[in-house]
């Protein structure tokens, strides 16, 4: 009886350590931007998962210095010039364009970011609204596009932010 009911922890504790260690694995997707639009724009873009929640963070060169934004686009298609090959903004809750964490706001929405003198700007975003690669059609970002635009997002124009012309191009596949 002894043996039974320690086989049985044992088998329970082999179980609950799977669970454990598959619920902490770590995804991660490294990628590089193209330019657009005759710019010379270029740098990359990781999306990392770990414990529900997705880190992203770009780092970009070759911008005009100033606020640009980047957001997430439909497709993960980069092949227009301009980058219209991308499609629209990614709304997968059809809410209107905003601001990230303020009222309605897309799934795509990632802000605006400054580049310096050098024309270089980084952006870092944390969310649990995204994950790369689970087939939840309101949250995976897994083939879609992410776009960097000329100018600054305003937050309020419909449905893209009026943030200009796309001056790179980065496909979010694995």
């Amino acid at each position: 009886m002894k043996k039974i009911v320690l086989s049985i922890i044992v088998i329970i504790g082999v179980i609950i350590g799977c669970k454990t260690a598959n619920s902490n694995d770590t995804k991660k997707l490294l990628l590089n931007f193209e330019p657009k639009s005759n710019s010379t724009v270029s740098g990359t873009a990781t999306f990392v998962e770990k414990n529900g929640k997705v880190t992203f963070e770009a780092k970009i060169s070759g911008l005009k210095p100033g606020i640009h934004a980047i957001h997430i686009h439909e497709k993960s298609d980069c092949s227009a010039a301009d980058g219209s090959s991308a499609g629209g903004h990614w709304n997968p809750t059809f809410k209107k364009h905003g601001k990230w964490g303020e009222g309605e706001y897309h799934k795509g929405d990632i802000g605006n970011f400054t580049a310096d003198e050098n024309g270089n700007g980084t952006i870092t975003l944390t969310t649990d609204e995204w994950c790369i690669g689970c087939g939840d059609q309101t949250k995976d970002i897994l083939g879609k596009g992410l776009i960097v635009h000329q100018g600054a997002d305003d937050f309020t124009t419909q449905p893209t932010g009026n943030s200009g012309a796309r001056v790179a191009c980065s496909s979010i596949i694995k």
